[in-house]
């Protein structure tokens, strides 16, 4: 293998489509295994959910399950080729895959886990209370200061990348937030169609449950260091990642943040797993001299057989 420091890193929820994995399924055994065994132990037909057009596709509680099972069957043939990322780190729930990439979590337990954390997130705030808005073309520290300013719940949801955050919060709050940052001169500020205030201070509950669960999930020490959407630090420690996952829910996703550490760290090639090209495009807008490459289909693949040469 060549001597490029690699990442993986994993895409969250708003990259699903459908027909996502269905080539892994269809051509790898051991991929194929992970959406069987996911299916029984969520007592769900996963193929239907995954490959074929449904309405429950996105909806947060079947979302969330289908990406983790897709990412999973991705990685479970991308861990037969040999090739050993020296970091992980994910997109929310992305962040579940990086856990399993880091030896932290047993992929079925992150299955079962980020199921759970779907239907918490889900249940946490009645429909129509809370919502989420992305805001384009605006300094962070700006965006940052209206949500302050701006009188209820409404805080940064997500530093995806230089230019595009998103803010989360009481649906009052944030279509008051939306108005001034316009008026200060964001780009656009675009509602976005989710079913929650997620990443905001009002799923903290749905952290507190999803935690009850974590202390019945075994733990493993990180055999590889990955960057927790909390800190946007390394994780060398099984201490304290309980808690990370429980806050991840109401806390902001520092996602530019976690690949400025990861280039810190001297990471030359992102290798984005799982459906869509979302990841790959934050961390070209975050430093374009770093190498992207992204695995949605099973010929993807060959694009890494340069890494192991």
């Amino acid at each position: 293998m060549g001597m490029k420091k690699i990442a993986f890193v994993f895409p969250g929820q708003g990259a699903q489509y459908a027909g996502m994995g269905k080539d892994f399924y269809e051509q790898f055994p051991e991929s194929r295994e992970v959406f069987e065994r996911a299916g029984e132990l969520l007592g769900m037909d996963m193929k239907a959910l995954c490959f074929e057009e449904n309405d429950r596709l996105d909806l947060t509680e079947y979302t969330q399950a289908a990406m983790i099972t897709t990412i999973g069957a991705m990685l479970k043939k991308i861990g037969t080729m040999g090739i050993h990322p020296q970091a992980a780190a994910g997109l929310s729930l992305g962040e579940y895959a990086a856990l399993v990439t880091a030896g932290v979590l047993d992929l079925y337990d992150a299955i079962r886990l980020v199921r759970l954390r779907g239907q918490l997130m889900q249940e946490a705030v009645p429909q129509g209370v809370g919502g989420m808005a992305a805001v384009l073309g605006m300094e962070q520290a700006a965006v940052e200061q209206v949500c302050e300013e701006t009188a209820g719940v409404v805080t940064v949801a997500n530093y995806n990348c230089p230019g595009q955050l998103v803010i989360s919060g009481e649906i009052s709050a944030v279509q008051a937030a939306s108005a001034a940052l316009k008026e200060r001169g964001a780009k656009r500020v675009v509602p976005l169609n989710v079913s929650g205030p997620f990443h905001s201070p009002l799923l903290q509950p749905a952290g507190e449950k999803l935690l009850l669960a974590l202390k019945d999930t075994e733990i493993h020490t990180p055999k590889l260091p990955y960057a927790a959407n909390v800190t946007a630090e390394y994780v060398r420690e099984a201490d304290g990642i309980r808690g990370l996952l429980a806050r991840q829910i109401s806390s902001s996703v520092r996602w530019q943040q976690c690949v400025e550490c990861m280039v810190a760290d001297g990471v030359e090639v992102f290798v984005e797993i799982g459906p869509g090209k979302t990841i790959s495009s934050f961390v070209k807008k975050i430093d374009r001299t770093k190498e992207t490459i992204n695995i949605d289909k099973a010929e993807d693949l060959e694009k890494l057989s340069a890494l192991i040469a």
